[in-house]
C-alpha cells in the first residue's frame, strides 16, 4: 500500500477501532484484516467530522475506483463488515480494498499486493460522502 498521508475522522476511528477490538476478542488474534486496519489507524492524521475534506473517503462514502493497469472503473460503497454485500457494490473496510482507499482522497493512486502481483486503483470519483452531506449518524 502507498504510505502517503491519510485523513479518518475522529468518529471513524472510535468505530473503526471498536470493531478491531470486538472482532479479536471472538475471532483471535493473528488477523491480517485487523492488522492492516490497525496499521491505517495508527498512521492516520484524525480530524473532526465536521472538518474532513469533502474528497476523503470516510466510511460510507461511495466511490468510483479505477484500475489503473486495466481501466476498469468499479463502483463502491465503504461499509462496516455486517453491511457488506459486494453484489450490491458494498465493501467491507476489512477487504483489502477497503482498507486500502480509507483515508485517501480524490485522484490519490493506491498500490497494494495481491496474489497476482501488484495493484493499483485510483480514486477517480467521490459520489457521496457522509460527512460533507451533512449526515454525521451515519
Amino acid at each position: 500500500m502507498a504510505s502517503r498521508n491519510i485523513c479518518i475522522t475522529e468518529n471513524d476511528k472510535v468505530r473503526l477501532e471498536e470493531l478491531i477490538a470486538v472482532v479479536s476478542e471472538f475471532s483471535g488474534h493473528g488477523r491480517k484484516d485487523l492488522e492492516a486496519l490497525a496499521q491505517e489507524l495508527a498512521r492516520a492524521e484524525v480530524v473532526d467530522s465536521r472538518e474532513v475534506r469533502p474528497d476523503v473517503v470516510t466510511m460510507n462514502s461511495r466511490v468510483i475506483l479505477q484500475d489503473v493497469d486495466t481501466g476498469e472503473e468499479m463502483n463502491y460503497v465503504l461499509v462496516f463488515p455486517k453491511d457488506a454485500d459486494v453484489s450490491k457494490g458494498a465493501i467491507s473496510v476489512l477487504a483489502p480494498i477497503g482498507t486500502a482507499i480509507l483515508g485517501y482522497s480524490k485522484g490519490d493512486v493506491i498500490e497494494w499486493r495481491v496474489p497476482a502481483g501488484m495493484r493499483r486503483i485510483r480514486i477517480k470519483e467521490i459520489l457521496y460522502q457522509p460527512e460533507s452531506a451533512g449526515d454525521f449518524h451515519l
